[in-house]
């Protein structure tokens, strides 16, 4: 009977795959945006900053910001 159940539990949880994961994300991201563990907040935003700076610096260098400009 155990994996009667369970085989049909998973059939309801397959066919709600996509809400019940998006309503999670959505609240994931509400306890992640108001936790007061301040520490943790601010390591994966400040990974993903630099994750970001990393980003730009591998796709954006061949733009010399240096170079002389053209006279008129």
């Amino acid at each position: 009977m155990a994996p009667g159940a369970q085989a049909g539990g998973s059939g309801g949880s397959s066919s709600a795959v996509s809400p019940e994961g998006l309503r999670g994300w959505f609240r994931g991201a509400y306890r992640f945006a108001t936790d007061r563990n301040d520490f943790r907040r601010n390591l994966i935003v400040n990974l993903g900053l630099f994750a970001l700076g990393v980003w730009v610096a591998r796709n954006l260098t061949d733009i010399d910001l240096m170079a002389p400009q053209p006279v008129p």
